[in-house]
């Protein structure tokens, strides 16, 4: 089995996760990804610790430093990017500029070229270039004053640069397969903007269609929610949390009133608009004290055992030991060179006939200058030499 993206070529321009972590992606799935060190770059502190991000974003990469200050530098990169098919950038836009290396001046240099970029509000606009910084970017969501219960400051989750992950891998796909059928390169632009919108998709398209309303501007109680038995919160008396996502309560009423001990025919709650109008805060009270009264391994066994759909929500322990998420390669333990067995995350998407696969961690700045200069642009061993004596290329420097 091959990667899909084998005969792929991607330049990788990044210093951000979103950006780096997409053309991860194009590399799990086979593309050769090179990622641009310029020199002369600043001392990297070590901590001698594993440096679990940078394998993360990382993965399935070769690393090529060169200064493009000098020009038979600026004509490596130039010589790289006229046999790259993509690049993938988060890098600011007058910066790329000054480099000669925004999508107006490497198209010329190579008019197939896809040119995928993180942005922080996307290309058009009075903010265009404003810093790509995600938490700036779900500030202005509106997402984050509705996560945390009434009275607590807004929560940043963080989940948008995932988004924007996703999006600018898809994105440039698209643009390959644009491309394939007889189209021309083109650039692609994803926003941390508006992957942090995307990620609140359901409540800012029903704010969109509906207009203002205390329900869709505030943070509501997790004791007043619409449905006692949907998008609803009860603690165990554990002090673990108990998720409820039961929306039709007629279908899922019997086997559930059973459980928690409350009679089928309870006439405060014998009905739908009962149980989530008339009687609404009447039941959340019932669930309340009767949740609080066994562990959460107790109901996550009633859930089950019923066919319910709810459970009990876990922590970063539960993946990280979940038999499953190994099976699917969500979690991945690694013989690393230096720092033994580690695990690490793997891939979250599955193809049957050519799956993903991490054929390298995260490289050395440089390790693969030499490599790479010699497979993509000819170049002999002594002029390797020659060009590293100059200072225009370093190989292998300790990340």
């Amino acid at each position: 089995m091959s990667g899909v993206l084998r005969d792929l070529t991607v330049l990788d321009l990044t210093r951000q996760f979103s950006a780096a972590m997409a053309a991860a992606f194009l590399g799990d799935f086979g593309a050769r990804v090179i990622r641009i060190e310029l020199l002369p770059a600043p001392p990297r502190k070590t901590s001698g610790r594993w440096n679990h991000e940078a394998d993360l974003i990382h993965r399935n990469k070769q690393s090529v430093a060169l200064d493009a200050s000098q020009p038979r530098g600026r004509e490596l990169l130039e010589g790289l990017i006229a046999r790259a098919d993509v690049i993938v950038t988060d890098w600011e836009r007058d910066e790329l500029v000054a480099l000669g290396l925004d999508h107006a001046a490497v198209s010329a240099l190579r008019p197939e070229i896809i040119y995928g970029r993180l942005s922080g509000f996307g290309p058009e606009g009075p903010d265009r270039d404003l810093p790509a910084i995600d938490e700036l970017a779900a500030a202005r969501t509106g997402a984050m004053p509705m996560l945390p219960q009434p009275g607590q400051p807004p929560v940043y989750t963080g989940a948008g640069a995932m988004h924007a992950t996703a999006q600018l891998a898809f994105g440039i796909v698209l643009a390959l397969l644009h491309r394939q059928r007889g189209g021309e390169g083109q650039a692609v632009d994803v926003s941390l903007f508006g992957a942090n919108m995307y990620g609140s998709s359901l409540d800012l398209q029903a704010f969109l269609a509906i207009g203002a309303g205390e329900r869709l501007l505030h943070p509501i109680s997790r004791l007043d929610v619409s449905n006692p038995m949907s998008g609803s919160l009860y603690p165990a008396a554990d002090g673990r949390w108990v998720t409820l996502t039961m929306p039709d309560t007629d279908r899922w009423w019997p086997a559930f009133a059973d459980m928690v001990g409350l009679a089928r025919d309870d006439q405060r709650f014998d009905s739908h608009e009962k149980r989530t109008g008339t009687n609404r805060g009447v039941l959340i009270a019932e669930l309340e004290r009767r949740f609080a009264a066994q562990p959460a391994s107790h109901w996550r066994q009633q859930f089950q055992q019923r066919q319910l759909s709810a459970d009990i929500i876990e922590r970063f322990d539960y993946p990280a030991g979940d038999p499953g998420a190994r099976a699917n390669q969500y979690i991945l333990d690694l013989d690393h060179p230096s720092f033994g067995t580690i695990h690490s995350l793997g891939f979250p998407i599955w193809l049957s006939d050519s799956p993903a696969r991490l054929d390298r961690l995260a490289p050395c700045a440089g390790q693969h200058t030499g490599q790479v200069l010699q497979e993509l642009l000819g170049c002999s061993r002594e002029t390797l030499h020659e060009l590293a004596a100059a200072g225009v290329v370093a190989e292998g420097r300790p990340a």
